[in-house]
C-alpha cells in the first residue's frame, strides 16, 4: 500500500509538472496511470447488449478471468443479450455473475423480482449478484432524495439477499457512494468505478472490484460499442464467488 502511494505522488507531480498538456492527456486517455496499479490482480469485462455477439472462449483467451453480464434493469426490462451470453459463458467455462441497472422509477422490491425471474437459480459457479447504482445527466440536475434511494435499495437488497443467501455487490462512483450510500450500505461489498484516478485514491482499501477502465478494447465482440469496460478484482474470483 506504501509504494502504491508513492508512486501514486510521484505521478500526479509529474502530470501536475507537465501542466494543461499533461492534464488533457489524462483526459483523452493517451496516458491511463490505472493501468500501472492493475499488475498482478485477476482481470474481468463487464459486458451488455451494447457489445453485441459476445465470443466468450477468446475473452477468455486474453487474460479475461470473470464476467459481469448485465441481466435487467428496473422492473420489467431484460437485457436481449443476457441469455445468450450467460449460457456462453457456462460453455466457456468464464466465470460469469449478473447485474441489474437500479431505476428509480419503481420499487426495490418489483425490481429484484425482475432479477430473480431473469437470471433464476445461481450455481456455485457463478459470481454474486451486482446492483449498478448510477445517475444519468439529466438526474444528476434533479437527483433523486437521498431518502428514497436508502429505501428503495434496501429493498431491493433484502429481496435479493433472502433469495441467494448473500450479500450483493453495489457498483457506484466515489461520488454517488458518498452521497447516498456510505451511512447505510458500509457492509456491502464495493465495485468502484474510477477510471482517471487509482482505486486507492478514491476508496482507500475499501472495494472488492475497481473499473479501471471504460475504454478498453478487446477481441471478441462486435456490437454498436467499440469499447469494453475493464476491471479487477482484489482478492482473486473465488472472493467473490457464491458459496
Amino acid at each position: 500500500m506504501l509504494r502504491r502511494l508513492l508512486t501514486t505522488i510521484i505521478l500526479l507531480a509529474v502530470l501536475g509538472g507537465l501542466g494543461f498538456f499533461g492534464y488533457t492527456a489524462v483526459i483523452n486517455r493517451q496516458i491511463n496511470i490505472n493501468h500501472w496499479f492493475v499488475g498482478g490482480m485477476t482481470r474481468g469485462v463487464d459486458i451488455s447488449s451494447y457489445q453485441g455477439e459476445v465470443d466468450m472462449a477468446k475473452l477468455k483467451a486474453q487474460n479475461v478471468a470473470f464476467a459481469y453480464i448485465k441481466a435487467t434493469e428496473g422492473s420489467s426490462y431484460t437485457d436481449e443479450r443476457f441469455e445468450a451470453n450467460w449460457r456462453e459463458a457456462k460453455e466457456a467455462e468464464l466465470p460469469a455473475g449478473a447485474y441489474h441497472f437500479f431505476s428509480y422509477e419503481s420499487s426495490g422490491a418489483t425490481q429484484a423480482e425482475n432479477y430473480i425471474r431473469t437470471v433464476g437459480e445461481l450455481e456455485d459457479s457463478r459470481l454474486i449478484p451486482v446492483v449498478d447504482m448510477e445517475l444519468s445527466k439529466e438526474q444528476k440536475e434533479n437527483p433523486p432524495e437521498k431518502d428514497e434511494v436508502v429505501k428503495a435499495l434496501r429493498s431491493f437488497l433484502a429481496v435479493l439477499e433472502e433469495k441467494y443467501q448473500v450479500k450483493p455487490m453495489i457498483y457506484a462512483t466515489k461520488e454517488y457512494y458518498d452521497k447516498y450510500l456510505k451511512d447505510d450500505f458500509a457492509g456491502y461489498p464495493l465495485w468502484v468505478r474510477s477510471v482517471f484516478w487509482p482505486v486507492y485514491i478514491e476508496a482507500g482499501d475499501d472495494w472488492t472490484v475497481w473499473q479501471y477502465d471504460d475504454h478498453g478494447k478487446l477481441d471478441g465482440y462486435q456490437g454498436s460499442e467499440e469499447f469494453i469496460d475493464l476491471n479487477v478484482v482484489k482478492n482473486g474470483v473465488d472472493s467473490i464467488r457464491m458459496k
